[in-house]
Order: C-alpha cells, then structure tokens, then sequence
C-alpha cells in the first residue's frame, strides 16, 4: 500500500488477495489504525509469487527494506559477532568476526555483543595459545611477539609450536565452542598429570592455567539446560503499545549471551508481533535448529518452512509451557519485562529533554530529528565529516553518515563543513527525513558557515541551527551557543538541557574520530600491490611470503620476481615496470 508520494505504507500478503483487500475496503469494521492507513493509501502493488513460502519470504525482506510505518517494525538489525577459525593455512586465526563468511573457515557463534566475544577469545588464547594476528603480520615475523611473552601465543610464526601440535590445539577449541567442553578439559587434565607425573612441573602449571582459563568461561553460563544443543530464546513482554523481545543465544548448550529489542508497531497481538520479529530476525542470518517463543505463532509452519529453506535444514519452533525450556521462556519474559521498564523511563526522561530542547532554541514542538555534526583530521590529512542522529527513542545509529572529505582545503575547516551541507541536504526529495534541529561543532564561524550554505541552496529556515563551542580552556560545563537572530548566550552548569546537548556533541566527536581512525589505518595498511592491475589476494600473498614486505618487492629484480610461485614472466615484468615507472 502506498501513499500519494509513492511511499510504502504497509506490506502484507494474502492466499486470497481479493478477498484481502475488500476487509480493508470496509472501513467502517476496521480498527482506527487501519482505518488511518487506508485513508492515505493512494495506490495498490502486487506481486504474485509461486508458493506461500516465497510470499513470506519477499514480504520479510520488503518490511526490513521499506520500513513501512503500519508494519510491525524489527530495530537495531546490526550483524551479531562470530568467533572465526580461519582456514587454508597451516596455523589458523582465532578472531573475532563480522560481516559475510569466507569459504573454508569455522564461525561459532552468534555472540550478544562484541564484548562477550572478546572475554571469550582472550580465555580461548590463555587456554590454548592460537595466534590472532594476520597472515601478513605473522609472514614477516621474525621473533617471538608480545603475545608470546604474555602466554597467549604458541608463536608458530618462528617455529616455536610444531604443526601437528598447534593443529591439536585447533581441534581443542572448535570441541569446545561447539559445546564439548568436557572432552577439551578432561584432554588438558590428563596432559596435566602426564606432566606432573614426570615433574615436568612447569608444564603442569601451564597447563593447569589453561583449564582455569576454560572454567572461566563457564563460570559466566548463567543458564544451563541439560540436552540444549543450538537454540535461540525468544521472550516477548507487552505494556499498553510498547513491547520488547528478549532473545537467549545457545551454542553446544552454551549461554553465548543475550540482547533486548523494541520493535516498533501499534494494536496487533503478542503473537503477531513475534511472528513477524522472528521472521525478520533471521533476514540476514541462519536459523538455529530449535528456537523456542513464549507465545503462539500465527502460521508457525509456514514460518518453520521458510526458516528451513533459508538454513537448508531442519528448524523446530515450539512454544514449551513446562519442564526446564519452560523456566527458560518464563526468564526471557522476565528480562523483557525489565527491559521494557528501562526503555521507558528513558524515554520518558528523553521526551522532557527534547521538551527543554525545544523551549531553548524557540521550537514550536519537542524535535523530532536532531542531527549533530563534527569534523575530524590530523593536519589536514584524513579529513571526515560525521553526523549522528537522535530523537524521542535515543540514538538512531543506523541513520549515522559519514562524509569523506573531497573538495575543501586542508586547513580550510569552515570548508569541510561546507562541503558536508551541501552534500547531506543536495537531495530536496528526501525532506522527509530532514532534521528540526541540526548541532554543529563550533563556535560563530562554523555556524556563519553552515547558515551560508544553506541559504545559497535554498532552504535557510527550513530548520533550526545552533553551534555549540567549548568555553574557556575547553571545559564543559561553560560552552558557548551561538544561532541567528540571538546574541551568544550560555546556560548553568548543572542544567539537565546542558548535559544532554553535551552528549550529543560528545558522541558526534566520538564517531567522527572513530571515522578518521578507520580511514587513517586504511592508508596506513594500504599496500603498493594493491595498485597493481592483476594482483589478487593469492599472488599478493605470495609476494609477502616469499620477499617478507611491499618494498622488498619494489626493490627486487625481474629475475627474483619470476621466481615467486605463481607468478608468470609476464605479471612479473609489469610488477616490476609498476615500481620502475618514470625511473
């Protein structure tokens, strides 16, 4: 359904699609909500699909891309860590890991956060010393790094650890991640004793270490449900039109942790909104094989179906009332209900702040869309703009941008924030999600600039601007706003308005500076075969192993080159006219 701009209202399907839409062309026996929606809606789509299952499919994936507002609406879909075990390589990388798969390496996973992979990967390193350093990192060392020294490494990379014996450690850690902890533990305790029984007992301590280091991580599995092997726990609670989903991740009967949701929607059922919050969920990810919901699934079979097709293999939804699973759904409802409780007091808290906000800055109501900007560089070098957005409902982090800078001077700041204007408010036809209030970094000047800009694009007055300047000696607490029309004024120290516009500058300054960073280690760890037409992976790797770095390449000979495996004479004589070019 769509309005008379073309935009996406609602997406839904129907076995029938005739008998569909005549409910909705009874108004007068539909809820206000629905009788809302079909009044804005100017036009009809169809699609026609060859099974049920596909209709799901395609209306999940048109939910998640349109986000149309009379949808139930899943938010924050950012891509869960894994734990990688690379492969193809004689000593394999233990790391963290997000994003698409790479054929041929193991993922345990998903993780609730990145910091509950992170405690993981450190115990896994005490426990069985894997190397978590690249492959051209570990080509061209030549002595033992600090992870060696700390007892987190074996240090294959100078011969320290033998392949078999590194590759028993491998074997040691995916048993473990795949929930065969015991077998990993009852392996070390027995080289334990070995040791100890010969008096080697510096072996035995290491290796006493290594099981302490796997105990901790058992020490955090709160939960434990005997005969759980991979399942994901979703719990929803509901208050009024608000709800929130608790989902528990189990791996080899493993807690990998769990994360609370807030999905958007208006007067549909408990069981309709998980419904449609599973089938989203796993948009972009492989269903587990069991995944238990505290409440019954309309068209759970059709769901299950589809889930299978994505997995290509089998996946069980139930909604268990008794036993263990059952006290495992009763804890998921009970973190939701605590979550929900959380989410709205800070929203509460959040709606007075943008209510203050508003009487500030002479708004007509609270804002809306609020977007705070900040530059970031080191003389000149690495310049990017940043912008974050918020709003009654926090922090909006996927609708942050950033904007590498292209055209302004290096020196030229004022430019930089010129250009990021014209740049995020070129497009007139996305008005809609144009902000009330846009925050700069600066003092006058950057607020001249910006209002300049927009007033030479034509829309000056469209919304509110104001700068925010540190005060004296940059200390907060004394900044200094500036917009037009008023005269350079500041407020207490400890007003709440303050320290929520505060904030927000803050983390405008934390993302561009995170920006700035990622692109500065990118040219840092740029390589000159990089800019080589026909150099891949394989033979970039190649050339590392065998002359140890980039500018050996360039100083090495025709004939060294062609001895690189695989490496023909031709690619070895346009490497070696590419660093010979204009000598």
């Amino acid at each position: 359904m769509l309005d008379e701009k073309g935009v996406p209202l609602y997406v839904g399907k129907a076995k029938a699609l005739r008998k569909r839409v005549i409910t909705y062309a009874n108004t007068e026996k539909l809820p206000v909500r629905l009788q809302r929606m079909v009044a804005r809606t100017h036009d009809l789509e169809f699609v026609h699909t060859h099974t049920e299952v596909e209709a799901l499919l395609l209306e999940t994936n048109l939910i998640k891309e349109l986000e149309p507002q009379y949808n139930v609406l899943m938010r924050d879909d950012k891509s869960f860590p894994y734990i990688m075990i690379t492969g193809g390589h004689n000593f394999p990388l233990l790391a963290k890991h997000r994003g698409e798969r790479k054929k041929g390496s193991d993922y345990f996973g998903p993780f609730a956060s990145a910091g509950a992979v992170n405690r993981t990967i450190i115990a896994l390193q005490k426990a069985f010393m894997l190397r978590n350093c690249s492959d051209s990192y570990f080509a061209q060392r030549t002595r033992p790094c600090l992870q060696y020294h700390i007892k987190r490494c074996a240090a294959p990379c100078v011969g320290r650890v033998t392949k078999e014996d590194y590759a028993a450690q491998v074997r040691d850690v995916k048993a473990f991640l795949s929930g065969k902890s015991s077998e990993a533990q009852d392996r070390l305790a027995a080289a334990m004793q070995k040791e100890s029984d010969a008096e080697n007992y510096e072996g035995a301590a290491l290796l006493r270490d290594r099981i302490r280091a796997l105990t901790a991580i058992q020490a955090r599995q709160d939960i434990n449900i005997k005969n759980l092997g991979d399942a994901d726990v979703f719990g929803l609670y509901r208050k009024e039109e608000r709800s929130c989903v608790q989902v528990f991740f189990f791996r080899g009967g493993q807690n990998f942790g769990n994360r609370a949701y807030f999905p958007r929607h208006d007067d549909e059922g408990e069981g309709e909104i998980l419904a449609s919050f599973v089938a989203q969920f796993y948009g972009n990810k492989p269903a587990p094989h069991e995944i238990i919901v505290s409440h019954d699934l309309p068209e759970r079979a059709l769901l299950q179906k589809a889930l299978e097709q994505r997995r290509e293999g089998k996946v069980e939804i139930s909604g268990v009332k008794r036993g263990a699973r059952g006290r495992l759904i009763e804890f998921a409802v009970r973190n939701a209900k605590d979550a929900l409780a959380q989410e709205t007091l800070k929203t509460v808290s959040e709606k007075k702040l943008l209510a203050g906000v508003a009487d500030l800055f002479g708004l007509e109501e609270p804002p809306q869309r609020i977007e705070a900007y900040d530059n970031s560089h080191i003389g000149g070098t690495n310049m990017v703009g940043a912008m974050i957005v918020t709003g009654p409902e926090g922090f909006r982090k996927n609708a942050y941008r950033k904007f590498n800078i292209r055209t302004a001077d290096a020196s030229d700041d004022y430019g930089m924030m010129r250009e990021v204007m014209r740049r995020r408010f070129r497009n007139a036809d996305e008005r809609e999600d144009w902000p009330d209030l846009v925050l700069i970094d600066g003092g006058q000047g950057q607020l001249n600039a910006v209002t300049e800009t927009l007033a030479a694009m034509g829309i000056a007055g469209d919304f509110c601007v104001v700068s925010i300047a540190k005060g004296p000696d940059r200390n907060a607490g004394r900044e200094k706003f500036f917009m037009e029309g008023r005269d350079m004024f500041q407020l207490p120290q400890n007003d709440a308005v303050l320290h929520y516009l505060q904030r927000l500058r803050d983390e405008a300054h934390r993302f561009a500076i995170g920006a700035h960073r990622t692109r500065r280690a990118k040219q840092v760890s740029a390589s000159p075969l990089d800019e080589i037409p026909g150099i891949g992976a394989k033979r970039k790797k190649a050339l590392l192993h065998h002359f140890g770095s980039a500018q050996e390449v360039a100083r090495a000979g025709l004939a060294d080159i062609e001895k690189v495996e695989g490496v023909s004479k031709a690619m070895a004589r346009k490497i070696f006219g590419y660093f010979r070019a204009g000598v």
